[in-house]
């Protein structure tokens, strides 16, 4: 008796992976399999059973037994794939435009992985122990079969921990984006207030009340604080520039 979870995976992001549980029970003669609900998964199996003169005919239940199982872990690849083309897109997001909807599909993301790798690692033991079992009911010639699933199972836990990697390097791409846009935003504004300062005492020092300050009586005194103003303006905008700090 082998139980085993089958995923599906969806187009689009919001809906994420589903899962259904698989149930299979191999007899000395037969094999019964119990599914949540109808599905295309098992189709290329039917399909093979319906042809004559295949293997899946000329072998015994077991070998069935084995086409069924490896049919879903087959399927773990094109779930995989599509979580690949979300990852990839997720990253994109990240890159060039690190917004909040991109930090929530990051940790849908990472759960999904999550709960992928805890699937997937109890299946690896169970195909290891039919691969290694001494039952009647797994012909010697069989065994071999199931060492290529066990092979496929270690892909894919390995697959799933390179996604599970790169998702913990984009969160922190996000975090050195934020951080990225909060520095460029304080450099702008440390600028414009940089500018404004001598400005500030300019116009602070024309602004005090004492009654002997010659250029107050002066025609073209308010014209020239303006020039003052305006030279000391561009001034610092052309040296910034040259600096590079614009």
């Amino acid at each position: 008796y082998v139980v085993l979870k089958m995923f599906c995976a969806h187009e689009g992001a919001a809906d994420g992976v589903t899962s259904e549980q698989v149930s299979i029970v191999l007899g000395k003669n037969y094999v019964i399999s119990f599914q949540e609900r109808p599905g295309e998964i098992f189709t290329p199996v039917r399909e093979r059973i319906k042809t004559a003169k295949t293997k899946i005919r000329k072998l015994g239940a077991d070998y069935l037994a084995h086409a069924l199982i490896d049919a879903v872990v087959d399927n773990y690849f094109s779930v995989l794939e599509n979580l690949g083309e979300r990852v990839e897109t997720v990253e994109e997001a990240l890159v060039s435009d690190p917004r909040p909807n991109a930090l929530r599909e990051l940790q849908v993301l990472k759960r999904e992985m999550i709960f992928l790798r805890k699937s997937v690692w109890p299946l690896r033991e169970t195909i290891s122990s039919l691969e290694r079992t001494e039952s009647a009911l797994i012909d010697e010639a069989t065994r071999i079969y199931f060492k290529d699933i066990y092979d496929h199972t270690v892909t894919i836990i390995d697959t799933i921990e390179t996604f599970r990697d790169m998702l913990s390097g984009m969160l922190d791409i996000y975090l050195s984006s934020v951080s990225n846009r909060m520095n460029e935003v304080m450099k702008v504004l440390t600028v414009i207030a940089t500018i404004f300062m001598p400005l500030t005492f300019i116009v602070g020092v024309y602004g005090m009340n004492f009654k002997f300050m010659p250029e107050l009586e002066w025609t073209y005194g308010y014209l020239m604080v303006w020039a003052i103003i305006i030279v000391v303006s561009v001034t610092m905008v052309i040296y910034f520039l040259r600096k590079k700090w614009l």
